[in-house]
């Protein structure tokens, strides 16, 4: 009967997920040629369509009533900015259902800006110069970018893999609502990033992608949002073991609390916080993690706690000065070539390895292994750093940073705009602004870089530009600013 009804009332294509008896379920699911179903990252995924429902008979309307129940509950500036310190108490962010959980990180967006200024403006006082470079902050944030846009087509793999063990093989059930659960998962889940992210250090394959976030060679809060596509398709799998016993709500939330926690601490303007550093990841513990000097290799895992660090023997503290990126530098600000290259290499380096073991090894011992080298590498092969060590940064005309600014905050609005109408728009619309957005992140990454044939990809991507939006297929935040853009 409510499949009846929705097909009839012309219902948005797919509902929420609702906690049912074993387990959480989908209330109905219809396929529609004309509007697709919201497949984000936040933990409880919107739905919606182009039309408003009519008039539904009761069977249906109960079964509306029943996932706005569910909505995902609206929370103050103050929580989303005690959100960014992990400092919302079991009363503040404990839920029932996955839908009421609020996507904290979108709802982070506004203070993540906030925060960039006032690291700017503080690094300013402090040390007479700003935190970072116009292209290099530029790339993280293309890299950001193009980091959350399969979220745009593809629900999350953390929270779906996790739901699908909690329903069929859970051994037992937490109370939702006690304190005593929300604590337990904290540390289940900082746990769970401490191991996965000590294994892609580890593992060559798993570090191709992790290694994405190291590139950068300086460190500030636009590091933070330098992220990688491909990590999120692996990291789910440590999660899995609390879904045998901790709901999905309470996994929903500190999934997004541990990596917000992880955005301030990416700075060179806070030094030491006393006694918290031996307990918590601090900016003086994670800068550690992000040198390239022979101390800081393979130290400092912890996302939220640097107690696993201390305990398993991976903790280091800060002593000489950071220098930081990788320890054989990429020298190059296009995301695509940032986010593919290292797997380049990996490839590369199979197929010129002798034997099948070997063959094996290349993609499953460390980075730094070869032949006849223990799994990890060997210590003595890491570059020695002499403090004389000069960034990537091509000589470019003033007006290329200007032009890439003022071009890179075009795109952002267009980003955001996506995100915010992607239920009304269709498959196709949606891969045409992916496809556009990824072409503009990569020419800007070209044009930084002074590359010969930048300028001609560039004419062709303002063309495309020109194109695309006077056919219908951009949209913008300020429809009054689509003139000026075009200009």
């Amino acid at each position: 009967a409510i499949h009846r009804e929705i097909r009839n009332s012309r219902l948005p294509p797919q509902l929420p997920l609702r906690n049912a008896g074993k387990g959480y379920q989908a209330i109905g699911r219809v396929k529609s040629p004309r509007a697709a179903p919201r497949l984000g990252t936040g933990a409880g995924a919107a739905w919606g369509g182009r039309r408003q429902p009519r008039a539904l008979g009761a069977p249906a309307a109960a079964a509306v009533r029943s996932a706005a129940m569910g909505s995902p509950r609206a929370t103050a500036p103050g929580q989303q900015l005690r959100a960014l310190f992990y400092a919302l108490p079991p009363g503040e962010s404990s839920f029932r259902t996955v839908e009421e959980v609020p996507d904290y990180v979108e709802k982070s967006i506004p203070f993540f800006v906030a925060f960039i200024g006032l690291e700017f403006i503080v690094s300013w006082f402090q040390k007479r110069k700003l935190p970072g470079r116009i292209n290099d902050g530029i790339s993280s944030l293309s890299l950001g970018i193009l980091s959350r846009l399969p979220d745009v087509l593809f629900r999350s793999v953390d929270l779906i893999s996790y739901i699908y063990v909690w329903n069929n093989y859970r051994l037992f059930e937490l109370p939702w609502n006690s304190p005593w659960t929300w604590y337990l998962t904290l540390l289940g889940v900082d746990f769970a990033y401490y191991c996965f992210h000590r294994i892609s250090h580890e593992v060559n394959i798993l570090w191709a992608a992790h290694q994405v976030h190291h590139s950068s060679e300086d460190y500030n809060l636009f590091t933070a949002l330098r992220q990688s596509f491909l990590q999120k398709y692996t990291s789910w799998i440590f999660n899995l073991p609390m879904a045998l016993f901790i709901p999905p709500s309470v996994f929903a939330a500190h999934l997004q609390f541990n990596l917000l926690y992880q955005f301030w601490i990416h700075t060179e303007v806070i030094t030491n916080l006393g006694p918290l550093e031996w307990i918590l990841n601090t900016p003086s513990h994670h800068r550690v993690h992000h040198g390239r000097n022979p101390y800081c290799i393979d130290k400092n895992y912890g996302g939220t706690l640097i107690i696993w660090d201390r305990i398993f023997g991976t903790f280091e503290a800060e002593d000489a000065k950071v220098v930081y990126g990788l320890t054989h530098p990429v020298n190059s600000f296009d995301p695509i070539m940032l986010q593919l290259r290292p797997l380049a290499h990996i490839w590369k380096t199979f197929w010129a390895t002798p034997g099948f073991c070997n063959k094996l090894s290349v993609i499953f011992k460390g980075p730094g292994w070869g032949p006849g080298k223990p799994r990890l590498g060997l210590p003595e092969e890491i570059p020695v750093i002499t403090g004389k060590e000069v960034p990537f940064n091509p000589r470019v005309p003033a007006f290329f940073n200007c032009y890439a600014v003022v071009h890179f905050a075009v795109i952002v609005d267009l980003y955001t705009e996506l995100l915010g109408t992607v239920t009304m728009l269709s498959q196709g619309t949606i891969l045409m602004r992916i496809g556009f957005i990824i072409l503009s992140l990569t020419s800007f990454g070209l044009l930084m870089e002074n590359r010969p044939k930048a300028g001609i990809l560039e004419i062709i991507r303002c063309l495309v530009f020109i194109g695309v939006n006077k056919l219908g297929y951009l949209r913008t935040q300020f429809a009054f600013l689509g003139y000026t853009y075009e200009v």
